[in-house]
């Protein structure tokens, strides 16, 4: 191996170090870990892994649009008139 060649060897992959945060949404949350596994990848397979998880995510958010909103609260009742004439 020449030298030339060796300084165009891809480096080896290591940990990027982001801290990720919980939401409290389990299945937001799944997502986020699951970009952990890029640590482990050449830059050329963190690809797959940021749309995978970017795929997660928009389903997640398109999923709270899809829920049912709530009910309407009934108006409060009125109150009695005690009026007398």
């Amino acid at each position: 191996m020449t030298s030339a060649t060796s300084a165009h060897e891809p480096a080896a992959p290591s940990p990027l170090g982001v801290q990720r945060v919980p939401t409290g949404n389990a299945e937001v949350d799944a997502r986020l870990e699951r970009l952990g596994d890029a640590d482990h990848l050449p830059a050329d397979g963190h690809l797959a892994v940021y749309e995978d998880v970017h795929r997660g995510l928009r389903d997640a958010l398109t999923a709270l649009d899809a829920r049912p909103a709530p009910a309407p609260q009934a108006p409060p009742p009125s109150p009695p008139y005690n009026y007398r004439s």
